[in-house]
């Protein structure tokens, strides 16, 4: 898992030094994306700053994206392998569970094209579809 982490990361020009490696880790093994705060309670007792640091340059380098779902804090995810650091290719759908207050990633779901009036020049695009997860709903 180590040699691969870090091939991952040399891929992606990031150094691979031991904390990135462990985030890195620790991010293959979320099933829904995660907070700061998540990743810091999962790997106590981390400095908050150097975890933040580590997230910020993962998503500058197309290693991870950033997901605004509503709930105040920013959630991260893996992206997909085409991923770089000029442009993000994952342009997918993301889910949050109103009961659970996770959110996932749908990549078979695609955004649909928009189109924008003249003039207008579009940066990113973002969906959060919000419901009920399929566990939340198995147990309801």
């Amino acid at each position: 898992m180590i040699k691969e982490a870090e091939s991952r990361l040399k891929a992606k020009q990031i150094n691979p030094t031991a904390m990135r490696l462990l985030v890195l880790e620790f991010l293959t093994k979320q099933s829904a994306a995660i907070s700061l705060n998540d990743l810091e309670k999962g790997m106590a007792p981390s400095d908050r700053i150097t975890l933040y640091r580590t997230l910020k340059t993962f998503e500058e380098k197309g290693l991870v994206h950033s997901i605004e779902d509503g709930s105040g804090a920013t959630k991260y995810a893996l992206c997909d392998e085409d991923c770089d650091a000029e442009n993000h290719h994952d342009l997918h759908v993301h889910f949050y569970c109103n009961n659970c207050r996770e959110t996932f990633c749908l990549p078979n779901t695609s955004i649909p094209e928009m189109a924008l009036p003249e003039g207008f020049q579009q940066q990113e695009m973002n969906l959060i579809i919000k419901g009920v997860c399929k566990v939340c709903n198995s147990i309801a």
